[in-house]
């Protein structure tokens, strides 16, 4: 699968993590190989923007995600994209002590939030938010486990 990372803003962010974390997890989910996915890394101003644009909501958040395609639902052969993840790493610092954490683990849990979310997963109810955070945790501790394994 095709993996694609942008950073537009101007904190530093580790691309190739980034990359490399999200194919993990869209192949730990199953998705098709053929299937597309953008994360795209932007500053508070342009995820306000999208925030209030998409979502009706002012001010920045930590993570958007836009669905396209669920798997299978393209004919074998037909372009797919999963969709995109826009993540704004200056949020993610900011959030990350609150939540206990460093800014790269919160980068690296909105990400694989973000990959959920466009995979159908939601947290609306309290047994999706259980089942939902449930697998984040099961991804970001395995990922974790390979990446320190491939060291």
């Amino acid at each position: 699968m095709a993996v694609f990372v942008a950073d537009e803003q101007g904190n530093p962010v580790d691309v190739d993590r980034l990359r490399r974390l999200a194919g993990f997890v869209l192949s730990d989910q199953h998705v098709p190989e053929a299937m597309e996915v953008s994360v795209l890394c932007v500053d508070r101003d342009a995820i306000a923007r999208l925030n209030a644009h998409h979502m009706g909501t002012e001010g920045p958040t930590d993570v958007l995600a836009f669905p396209i395609d669920l798997p299978g639902e393209s004919r074998s052969g037909e372009p797919a994209i999963l969709g995109d993840v826009v993540v704004c790493p200056q949020v993610a610092a900011e959030q990350a002590p609150a939540h206990g954490t460093s800014p790269e683990a919160e980068m690296d849990l909105l990400v694989v939030h973000g990959l959920l979310h466009l995979l159908g997963h939601d947290h609306a109810q309290p047994d999706e938010q259980a089942a939902m955070f449930g697998l984040t945790d099961r991804l970001l501790a395995s990922f974790h486990e390979t990446s320190r394994a491939a060291r």
